[in-house]
This record gives structure tokens, sequence and C-alpha cells, in this order.
């Protein structure tokens, strides 16, 4: 993970070490994410979300498309959106 001040610099990091733009993540967006994903870390039933409650939660906070989709044949890939 790498944090960026701006999506312009992003821009520049990606073109200086030609590396293609995957989306974003918002540093309010990843502390929801967080909170979300390890709400139960410490109790005995905690478990990773399954395909469909991950898509749930990151629609929740605005992470929608293939790319965050673990059910999508594209999933992971940085040219989808």
């Amino acid at each position: 993970m790498l944090l960026f001040r701006s999506e312009e610099m992003v821009d520049g990091w990606c073109a200086a070490n030609n590396v293609p733009k995957r989306p974003l993540v918002s540093l309010e967006q990843l502390w929801v994410l967080a909170k979300e994903w390890y709400s139960d870390r410490l109790t005995i039933h905690s478990r990773r979300p399954k395909p469909d409650e991950m898509v749930e939660i990151f629609g929740r906070i605005g992470l929608t498309g293939s790319f965050w989709d673990p059910t999508a044949d594209t999933w992971g890939n940085p040219e989808c959106s």
C-alpha cells in the first residue's frame, strides 16, 4: 500500500514507475474498511468475510466495480474499474 497526498502525485508516480493506475482509496474509506473488516477480529467467531459480504462492505464505502468484486473474473485486474 502506498499513500499519496493527491491524485496528481499518484499519476506522476505511476508514470515514473511504468505502473498502471489502480482504483484509489481515500484514508477515510480505508479507515471504515479496516473497522468493518476486523470488527470481530478478537472474538472466537472471527472469520474472513465471504465474497458476497466483501462486495457489500466495499459498496457501503463507495468501492464498486469489478476490481472490488472477488467473484468477478477480472477481480484485482488493474485494467478494470
